[in-house]
């Protein structure tokens, strides 16, 4: 080995010098951006819900009145012409000698003719001069014309910015101060020299950050915070997966603020000054309100919103924030299989997890509902409680008698009344004698509305042999020989992605969509600790929704979790549930290229607003003079226009935000109108966005 750290190439026997090997290819590319120390000392501000806090300057509420460029060079102008004016008349005498009477009442007659009068004098010229100079200067305002050419008009911001935290100061977060006042200055030290040295990214900070706000909470989890931090450094309190971080990132992330980047709000008139240029990011604090996208095929939907999104909640996973369940049909550009810890590829032999059908419930009556709202929810005339009443007349004996839930087949059998299946079932149950009387109870209520008018037996059946198909074997398993997924793991931070078999089953795929939308909204209402952010992401909620999972969006907000809900038209949605899912959610996103029928909801959804019009109306005007009526004619003989007086009338209106039209033929490409709300109750009114779109 040289001393220049160069390995020496040696001629072999046959007297061949081999080439160096070539250094091993990146595992990514090179990244070029600030440190994790100069990203955490950035200051974060927001003045509004959907504000990108990473160096945000607040904005003043109202654009500043600017006078037009010619305006200030005219009047500037007309001013240097009056004071020169006026100093040549003071100067030549022709408005007297006024003007020296103080420079002869101050100055001694004996100073006649000499130096000292000479001075006297030009000094006093040149304090009338300046005189004249401030006064006309201001008249003309001289300043602001110099501003505006020497200097682009900069935005005014509404308050200062605030400073960041200086390097090695008590406030430096890089220090971990919050750790120092604990008590706990060795671990500190540690994490400090970790993201020193590189070996820290904003994962291990918001994941190490997270783990010690847990400790604050229980005191009893010091020591074990403190071991593992000294043991492992940046790698402590690690997700149980072993990730720190994902094997790509394709949007642009803030953990430290939770938030992702969107786009930037378009600086034109039809966005409120305030928001103008600034960028425009998306957080659980208004997605815990859910949101609602709607934009034509190609829109965008997936890689400009859909995708960054999920990361970025699969990124809070990792940090121990929030777990993250993205569904979309098999193919969907959801990012890497590498970036979940659970990947259920609906009717893929080759999958390793399977679906729990029944949403890890225990209770029959609550495993019938969620089947019932999945099966029959958007089945027109068919009661849903009457068909969960009728699922929990078959589920109860039959987990009664197998300690278990029926499979797809047997399921199928049941509600068929196939007589070997219900036989078998009756046998099991009348074996332990008395004990299961209510159960046999239920068997025989089951077998007497089946065929009855309005019996919802044989519309469940048709729905379920949806699912009783080859592509299905093997699926929906509740044996225990399987790895079925449940929704019940949402108080872990988990990353689960969810294939359906759209292409070839679309019927079924659209089935389990609403069977996995009533489960989530079922288990994020369950769950005990609340403290994570539970999402679940819909790359195509097309015919998913039902009148009890739209109430279940609503109430979501109060159970710290949310959805995202993308369509290709509102027509996907019952028109009964059009107005009723608008008003559930709290963000609201159109697409450009939606139609003006789905705009006219839109439009409805975001109310109106008050405006000042400024209404001109040109009058002709009629001279009595003679001399005015030749030059008026004369006017009209050179310009070609009649002699005109203009009357301006201004008003105060009640317009819409976005009308219909606007959102059809005003959004351009790669845009979107969005409103925000927040779980506070904070609202951002309709943004004209430029989307940034993925990486």
């Amino acid at each position: 080995m040289d001393t220049d750290g160069t390995r020496e190439t040696r001629p072999t026997r046959a007297g061949h010098i081999p080439r160096p090997a070539a250094p091993p290819k990146p595992s990514h590319a090179p990244t070029a951006g600030p440190t994790l120390a100069e990203w955490l000392r950035v200051p974060r501000s927001s003045d509004g819900p959907g504000v990108w806090t990473y160096g945000h300057v607040p904005r003043a509420a109202e654009e500043p009145e600017v006078t037009p460029l010619r305006q200030l060079v005219s009047g500037a102008l007309i001013a240097l012409l009056a004071g020169l004016l006026l100093w040549s008349l003071l100067w030549n005498g022709y408005l007297g000698g006024f003007w020296l009477w103080p420079l002869y009442m101050f100055t001694p007659d004996s100073w006649a003719g000499t130096v000292p009068a000479v001075v006297a004098s030009y000094a006093w010229y040149a304090i009338v001069a300046t005189i004249l100079i401030v006064g006309f200067g201001r008249l003309g305002r001289w300043p602001e014309l110099l501003r505006r050419l020497l200097s682009s008009r900069a935005v005014q911001p509404l308050h200062p910015a605030e400073s960041a935290p200086q390097a090695g100061g008590d406030d430096d977060p890089v220090r971990w101060p919050q750790l120092r006042g604990a008590g706990l200055s060795e671990a500190a030290d540690r994490l400090e020299g970790e993201a020193g040295g590189g070996r820290m990214n904003d994962v291990d900070y918001a994941r190490i950050r997270r783990a010690w706000d847990s400790v604050r909470v229980d005191p009893s989890r010091m020591r074990a915070f403190a071991d593992s931090v000294r043991d492992k450094g940046a790698g402590a309190c690690v997700h149980p997966s072993g990730d720190r971080d994902l094997p790509v990132r394709a949007a642009r992330h803030d953990l430290l603020a939770r938030q992702v980047l969107l786009g930037t709000v378009e600086d034109g008139v039809r966005n409120p000054y305030a928001r103008r240029g600034t960028s425009l990011a998306l957080d659980p604090d208004v997605l815990g309100t859910s949101l609602l996208a709607v934009g034509p095929s190609g829109a965008g939907k997936t890689q400009r919103l859909v995708r960054p999104v999920v990361e970025s909640l699969a990124l809070q996973a990792l940090a121990g924030q929030a777990a993250v369940v993205a569904v979309g049909a098999a193919g969907a550009q959801l990012g890497p299989e590498a970036a979940y810890d659970v990947v259920v590829r609906i009717g893929d032999p080759a999958s390793v997890y399977d679906l729990d059908l029944y949403g890890g419930a225990t209770d029959p009556d609550e495993a019938a509902t969620l089947l019932a709202e999945a099966f029959v929810g958007d089945v027109p005339g068919v009661d849903v409680r009457r068909a969960a009443t009728a699922l929990a007349q078959l589920l109860g004996p039959f987990r009664t008698a197998y300690g278990r839930f029926p499979a797809v087949p047997e399921l199928r059998e049941l509600l068929d009344q196939v007589p070997a299946a219900f036989d078998a079932l009756r046998r099991e149950l009348a074996a332990d004698g008395p004990a299961h009387h209510a159960m046999l109870r239920e068997l025989d209520a089951r077998t007497r509305q089946h065929g009855a008018h309005g019996d919802p037996g044989p519309a469940l059946a048709d729905r379920v042999a949806l699912l009783d198909r080859p592509a299905f074997a093997g699926f929906f398993d509740t044996t225990g020989q399987g790895r079925p997924f449940s929704l019940r793991a949402l108080e872990h931070p988990i990353r689960v992605r969810v294939d359906l078999p759209e292409r070839g089953h679309a019927d079924a795929s659209r089935m389990l969509a609403r069977l996995l939308l009533a489960q989530f909204n079922a288990a994020a209402a369950a769950r005990a600790d609340r403290s994570l952010f539970a999402f679940l992401a819909f790359d195509d909620a097309s015919h998913t929704l039902t009148p009890e999972t739209v109430r279940g969006v609503q109430r979501l907000r109060s159970a710290h979790a949310g959805v995202l809900l993308t369509l290709r038209s509102l027509d996907d949605v019952p028109e009964a549930l059009r107005t009723p899912l608008l008003g559930a959610v709290g963000c609201r996103m159109a697409f450009s290229g939606v139609t003006t029928w789905d705009g006219k909801r839109f439009a409805e959804a975001w109310g109106t607003e008050w405006v000042e019009t400024r209404d001109v109306t040109h009058r002709t005007v009629f001279a009595d003079q003679p001399l005015t009526r030749l030059m008026h004619s004369f006017r009209k003989l050179v310009t070609g226009k009649a002699v005109t007086t203009d009357a301006v009338t201004v008003r105060q209106v009640e317009r819409e935000r976005w009308s219909a039209s606007d959102l059809a033929h005003a959004v351009p490409p790669g845009h979107a109108v969005l409103s925000l709300t927040s779980v506070k109750g904070e609202r951002a009114a309709p943004l004209l966005v430029r989307l940034a779109g993925t990486a």
